[in-house]
């Protein structure tokens, strides 16, 4: 292999870092030129480590003037100016903010930072004070409009979801806050704020009336994230080396990477986005891993899912309106606007008549990951046993020797230690669609056909299984209710063998007490 190693921006968000370092960069300029030349206040959502610092250093640097970084680059043959502004750029991601005197601290580190570079005034005693007054005192100090910054602007909010008392009144410091940016409109150029989730203008950014939310708007959607088109041109010799090094085609590479990290959409008609964390960690070390999801486990989420009992498989192509999904989230009443926003679900369909969206998971990573992290809040079980136990039963489907898998599923639920309150049939249910989807092979929950809904369809290269699942009834049962509503109906042209399988669970043991199985 004699492709020279590239500088991938690893660990650097920030701009300035990233050109100065060499490491490789998707031009955004065109998209950011765009941005601040059409408009003033704006807020955009994304999901954690999708390049949000990023595209905050980069309008610094090019509100602050330094053209020399941005040689090659769109937005030099487009800027002829090139004006300093005066840049306040606020960082809220620096600590944790487990009491208000940590968002006080915050506020006392970095107004003061401002402070000694356009000077204080001792009257001025609150941050929204203080703030007001910096504003001011470098509008008149330059001549020239400020530019104010902000990045993971939610991250005080997020950290007191557990505590309503302590987010009211990190909220309200906030709103106080930003509220010195309608006072200062004059003496301002360009507001930018940034973060995970989408908190009500209501509850933070009450008196910012003009504020722009870009986050699904089709203009903007690729502003954060690598495209498809992207990855086929700025980073094809890239594919191609990861290629060589795992012995693939560029084709093959392609989908390789496509699968895994591929399928993000953050507006109805957003061309495909890949996760930039992962797919330059990817790149970087010639390896397809589980990089994003790894960097962060979603126990948060997994909580939610449990406190309101939400139906996990229905996430993997879940219809929903705008407003059930991109909803604010201070007040959270259902997962889906959270799991949305973190980028555990994604946009993958639009239907204009009903503006109806369909929500899924945007791709294997995220799939199998946050699956996995579910798994041991319904089973006590070692993670290798259950990673022994996954890879077996792959082997099993893909080979057809039902028997051995449906011994080793046997196995797995006789060792479940299930309390009273899970012995209901859709805990058996959810539990066999989460071990099954584990092994990454195609799986299909409740799938409809004219007369009801299978169970469970599993599709491997050879053959398409249908699962019915009863509790406390016979594997018989559950074969004649395959027939009598022609759940193999639409798999008898497709050309792969068709298995019906019953599974009856005994709640009295835990787990299958019968199977049976019979090939079309």
């Amino acid at each position: 292999m004699n492709n020279p190693k590239k500088k991938y921006p690893i660990g650097v968000q920030t701009f300035s870092e990233v050109i100065r370092r060499g490491c490789i960069y998707i031009d955004k300029t065109a998209l950011i030129y765009d941005l601040v030349t059409s408009g003033k206040i704006y807020f955009l959502s994304r999901p954690r480590r999708f390049g949000k610092s990023l595209l905050v250093t980069t309008l610094e640097a090019y509100f602050s003037g330094r053209k020399e970084l941005f040689d090659g680059l769109a937005i030099n043959g487009l800027e002829k100016d090139w004006i300093q502004y005066p840049v306040l750029h606020f960082d809220f991601s620096g600590t944790k903010y487990l009491s208000a005197e940590d968002l006080e601290g915050q506020f006392r580190i970095q107004l003061g930072r401002w402070e000694e570079k356009y000077g204080s005034n001792p009257v001025e005693k609150t941050p929204a004070e203080r703030f007001q007054g910096i504003i001011r005192r470098a509008y008149e100090k330059t001549g020239k409009q400020v530019v104010f910054l902000v990045d993971e602007y939610d991250a005080p909010l997020l950290d007191s979801t557990g505590d309503p008392e302590l987010q009211d009144r990190l909220r309200n410091m906030l709103r106080s806050f930003y509220s010195v940016v309608k006072m200062s409109d004059a003496m301002l150029r360009f507001v930018f704020i940034t973060g995970i989730s989408k908190f009500s203008q209501m509850s933070i950014f009450s008196e910012l009336n003009s504020l722009q939310n870009i986050s699904m708007k089709d203009r903007f959607s690729s502003i954060c994230g690598i495209t498809a088109t992207e990855l086929s041109t700025s980073l094809k010799e890239d594919v191609q080396t990861l290629a060589e090094a795992n012995g693939e085609t560029y084709e093959e590479a392609c989908s390789h990477l496509q699968k895994m990290y591929d399928g993000y959409h953050f507006s109805p008609h957003c061309e495909d986005i890949y996760n930039p964390f992962s797919l330059l960690n990817a790149l970087n070390d010639r390896e397809y891993g589980k990089y994003w999801f790894s960097s962060g486990t979603p126990t948060f989420l997994i909580g939610l899912l449990r406190k309101y009992n939400f139906d996990i498989e229905a996430l993997d192509g879940m219809k929903a309106s705008a407003e059930q999904f991109d909803a604010p989230t201070e007040t959270i009443l259902n997962p889906l606007p959270v799991l949305y926003q973190s980028g555990y679900l994604t946009i993958k369909n639009y239907d204009p008549e009903y503006m109806e969206y369909t929500l899924a998971y945007p791709n294997d990573e995220v799939r199998l990951g946050f699956i996995g992290s579910l798994i041991p809040y319904y089973v006590q079980d070692p993670n290798l046993a259950r990673n022994a136990l996954i890879t077996g039963v792959v082997k099993d489907l893909r080979r057809n020797d039902l028997e051995s898998c449906m011994q080793r599923i046997t196995t797995f639920f006789a060792s479940i230690p299930y309390d009273l309150d899970n012995k209901t049939e859709k805990h058996f249910h959810t539990l066999f669609y989460l071990l099954f989807s584990m092994t990454g092979l195609y799986v299909e929950s409740e799938v409809k056909s004219s007369a009801g809904r299978a169970d469970i369809v599993i599709k491997t290269e050879t053959h398409i299984y249908v699962f019915e699942l009863k509790l406390d009834g016979s594997a018989e049962e559950a074969l004649r209710q395959i027939d009598s509503k022609g759940y193999l109906v639409p798999y008898r042209m497709d050309g792969r063998k068709v298995v019906k399988v019953g599974i009856n669970f005994d709640s009295s043991t835990r787990t299958v007490s019968e199977w049976k199985a019979e090939e079309m």
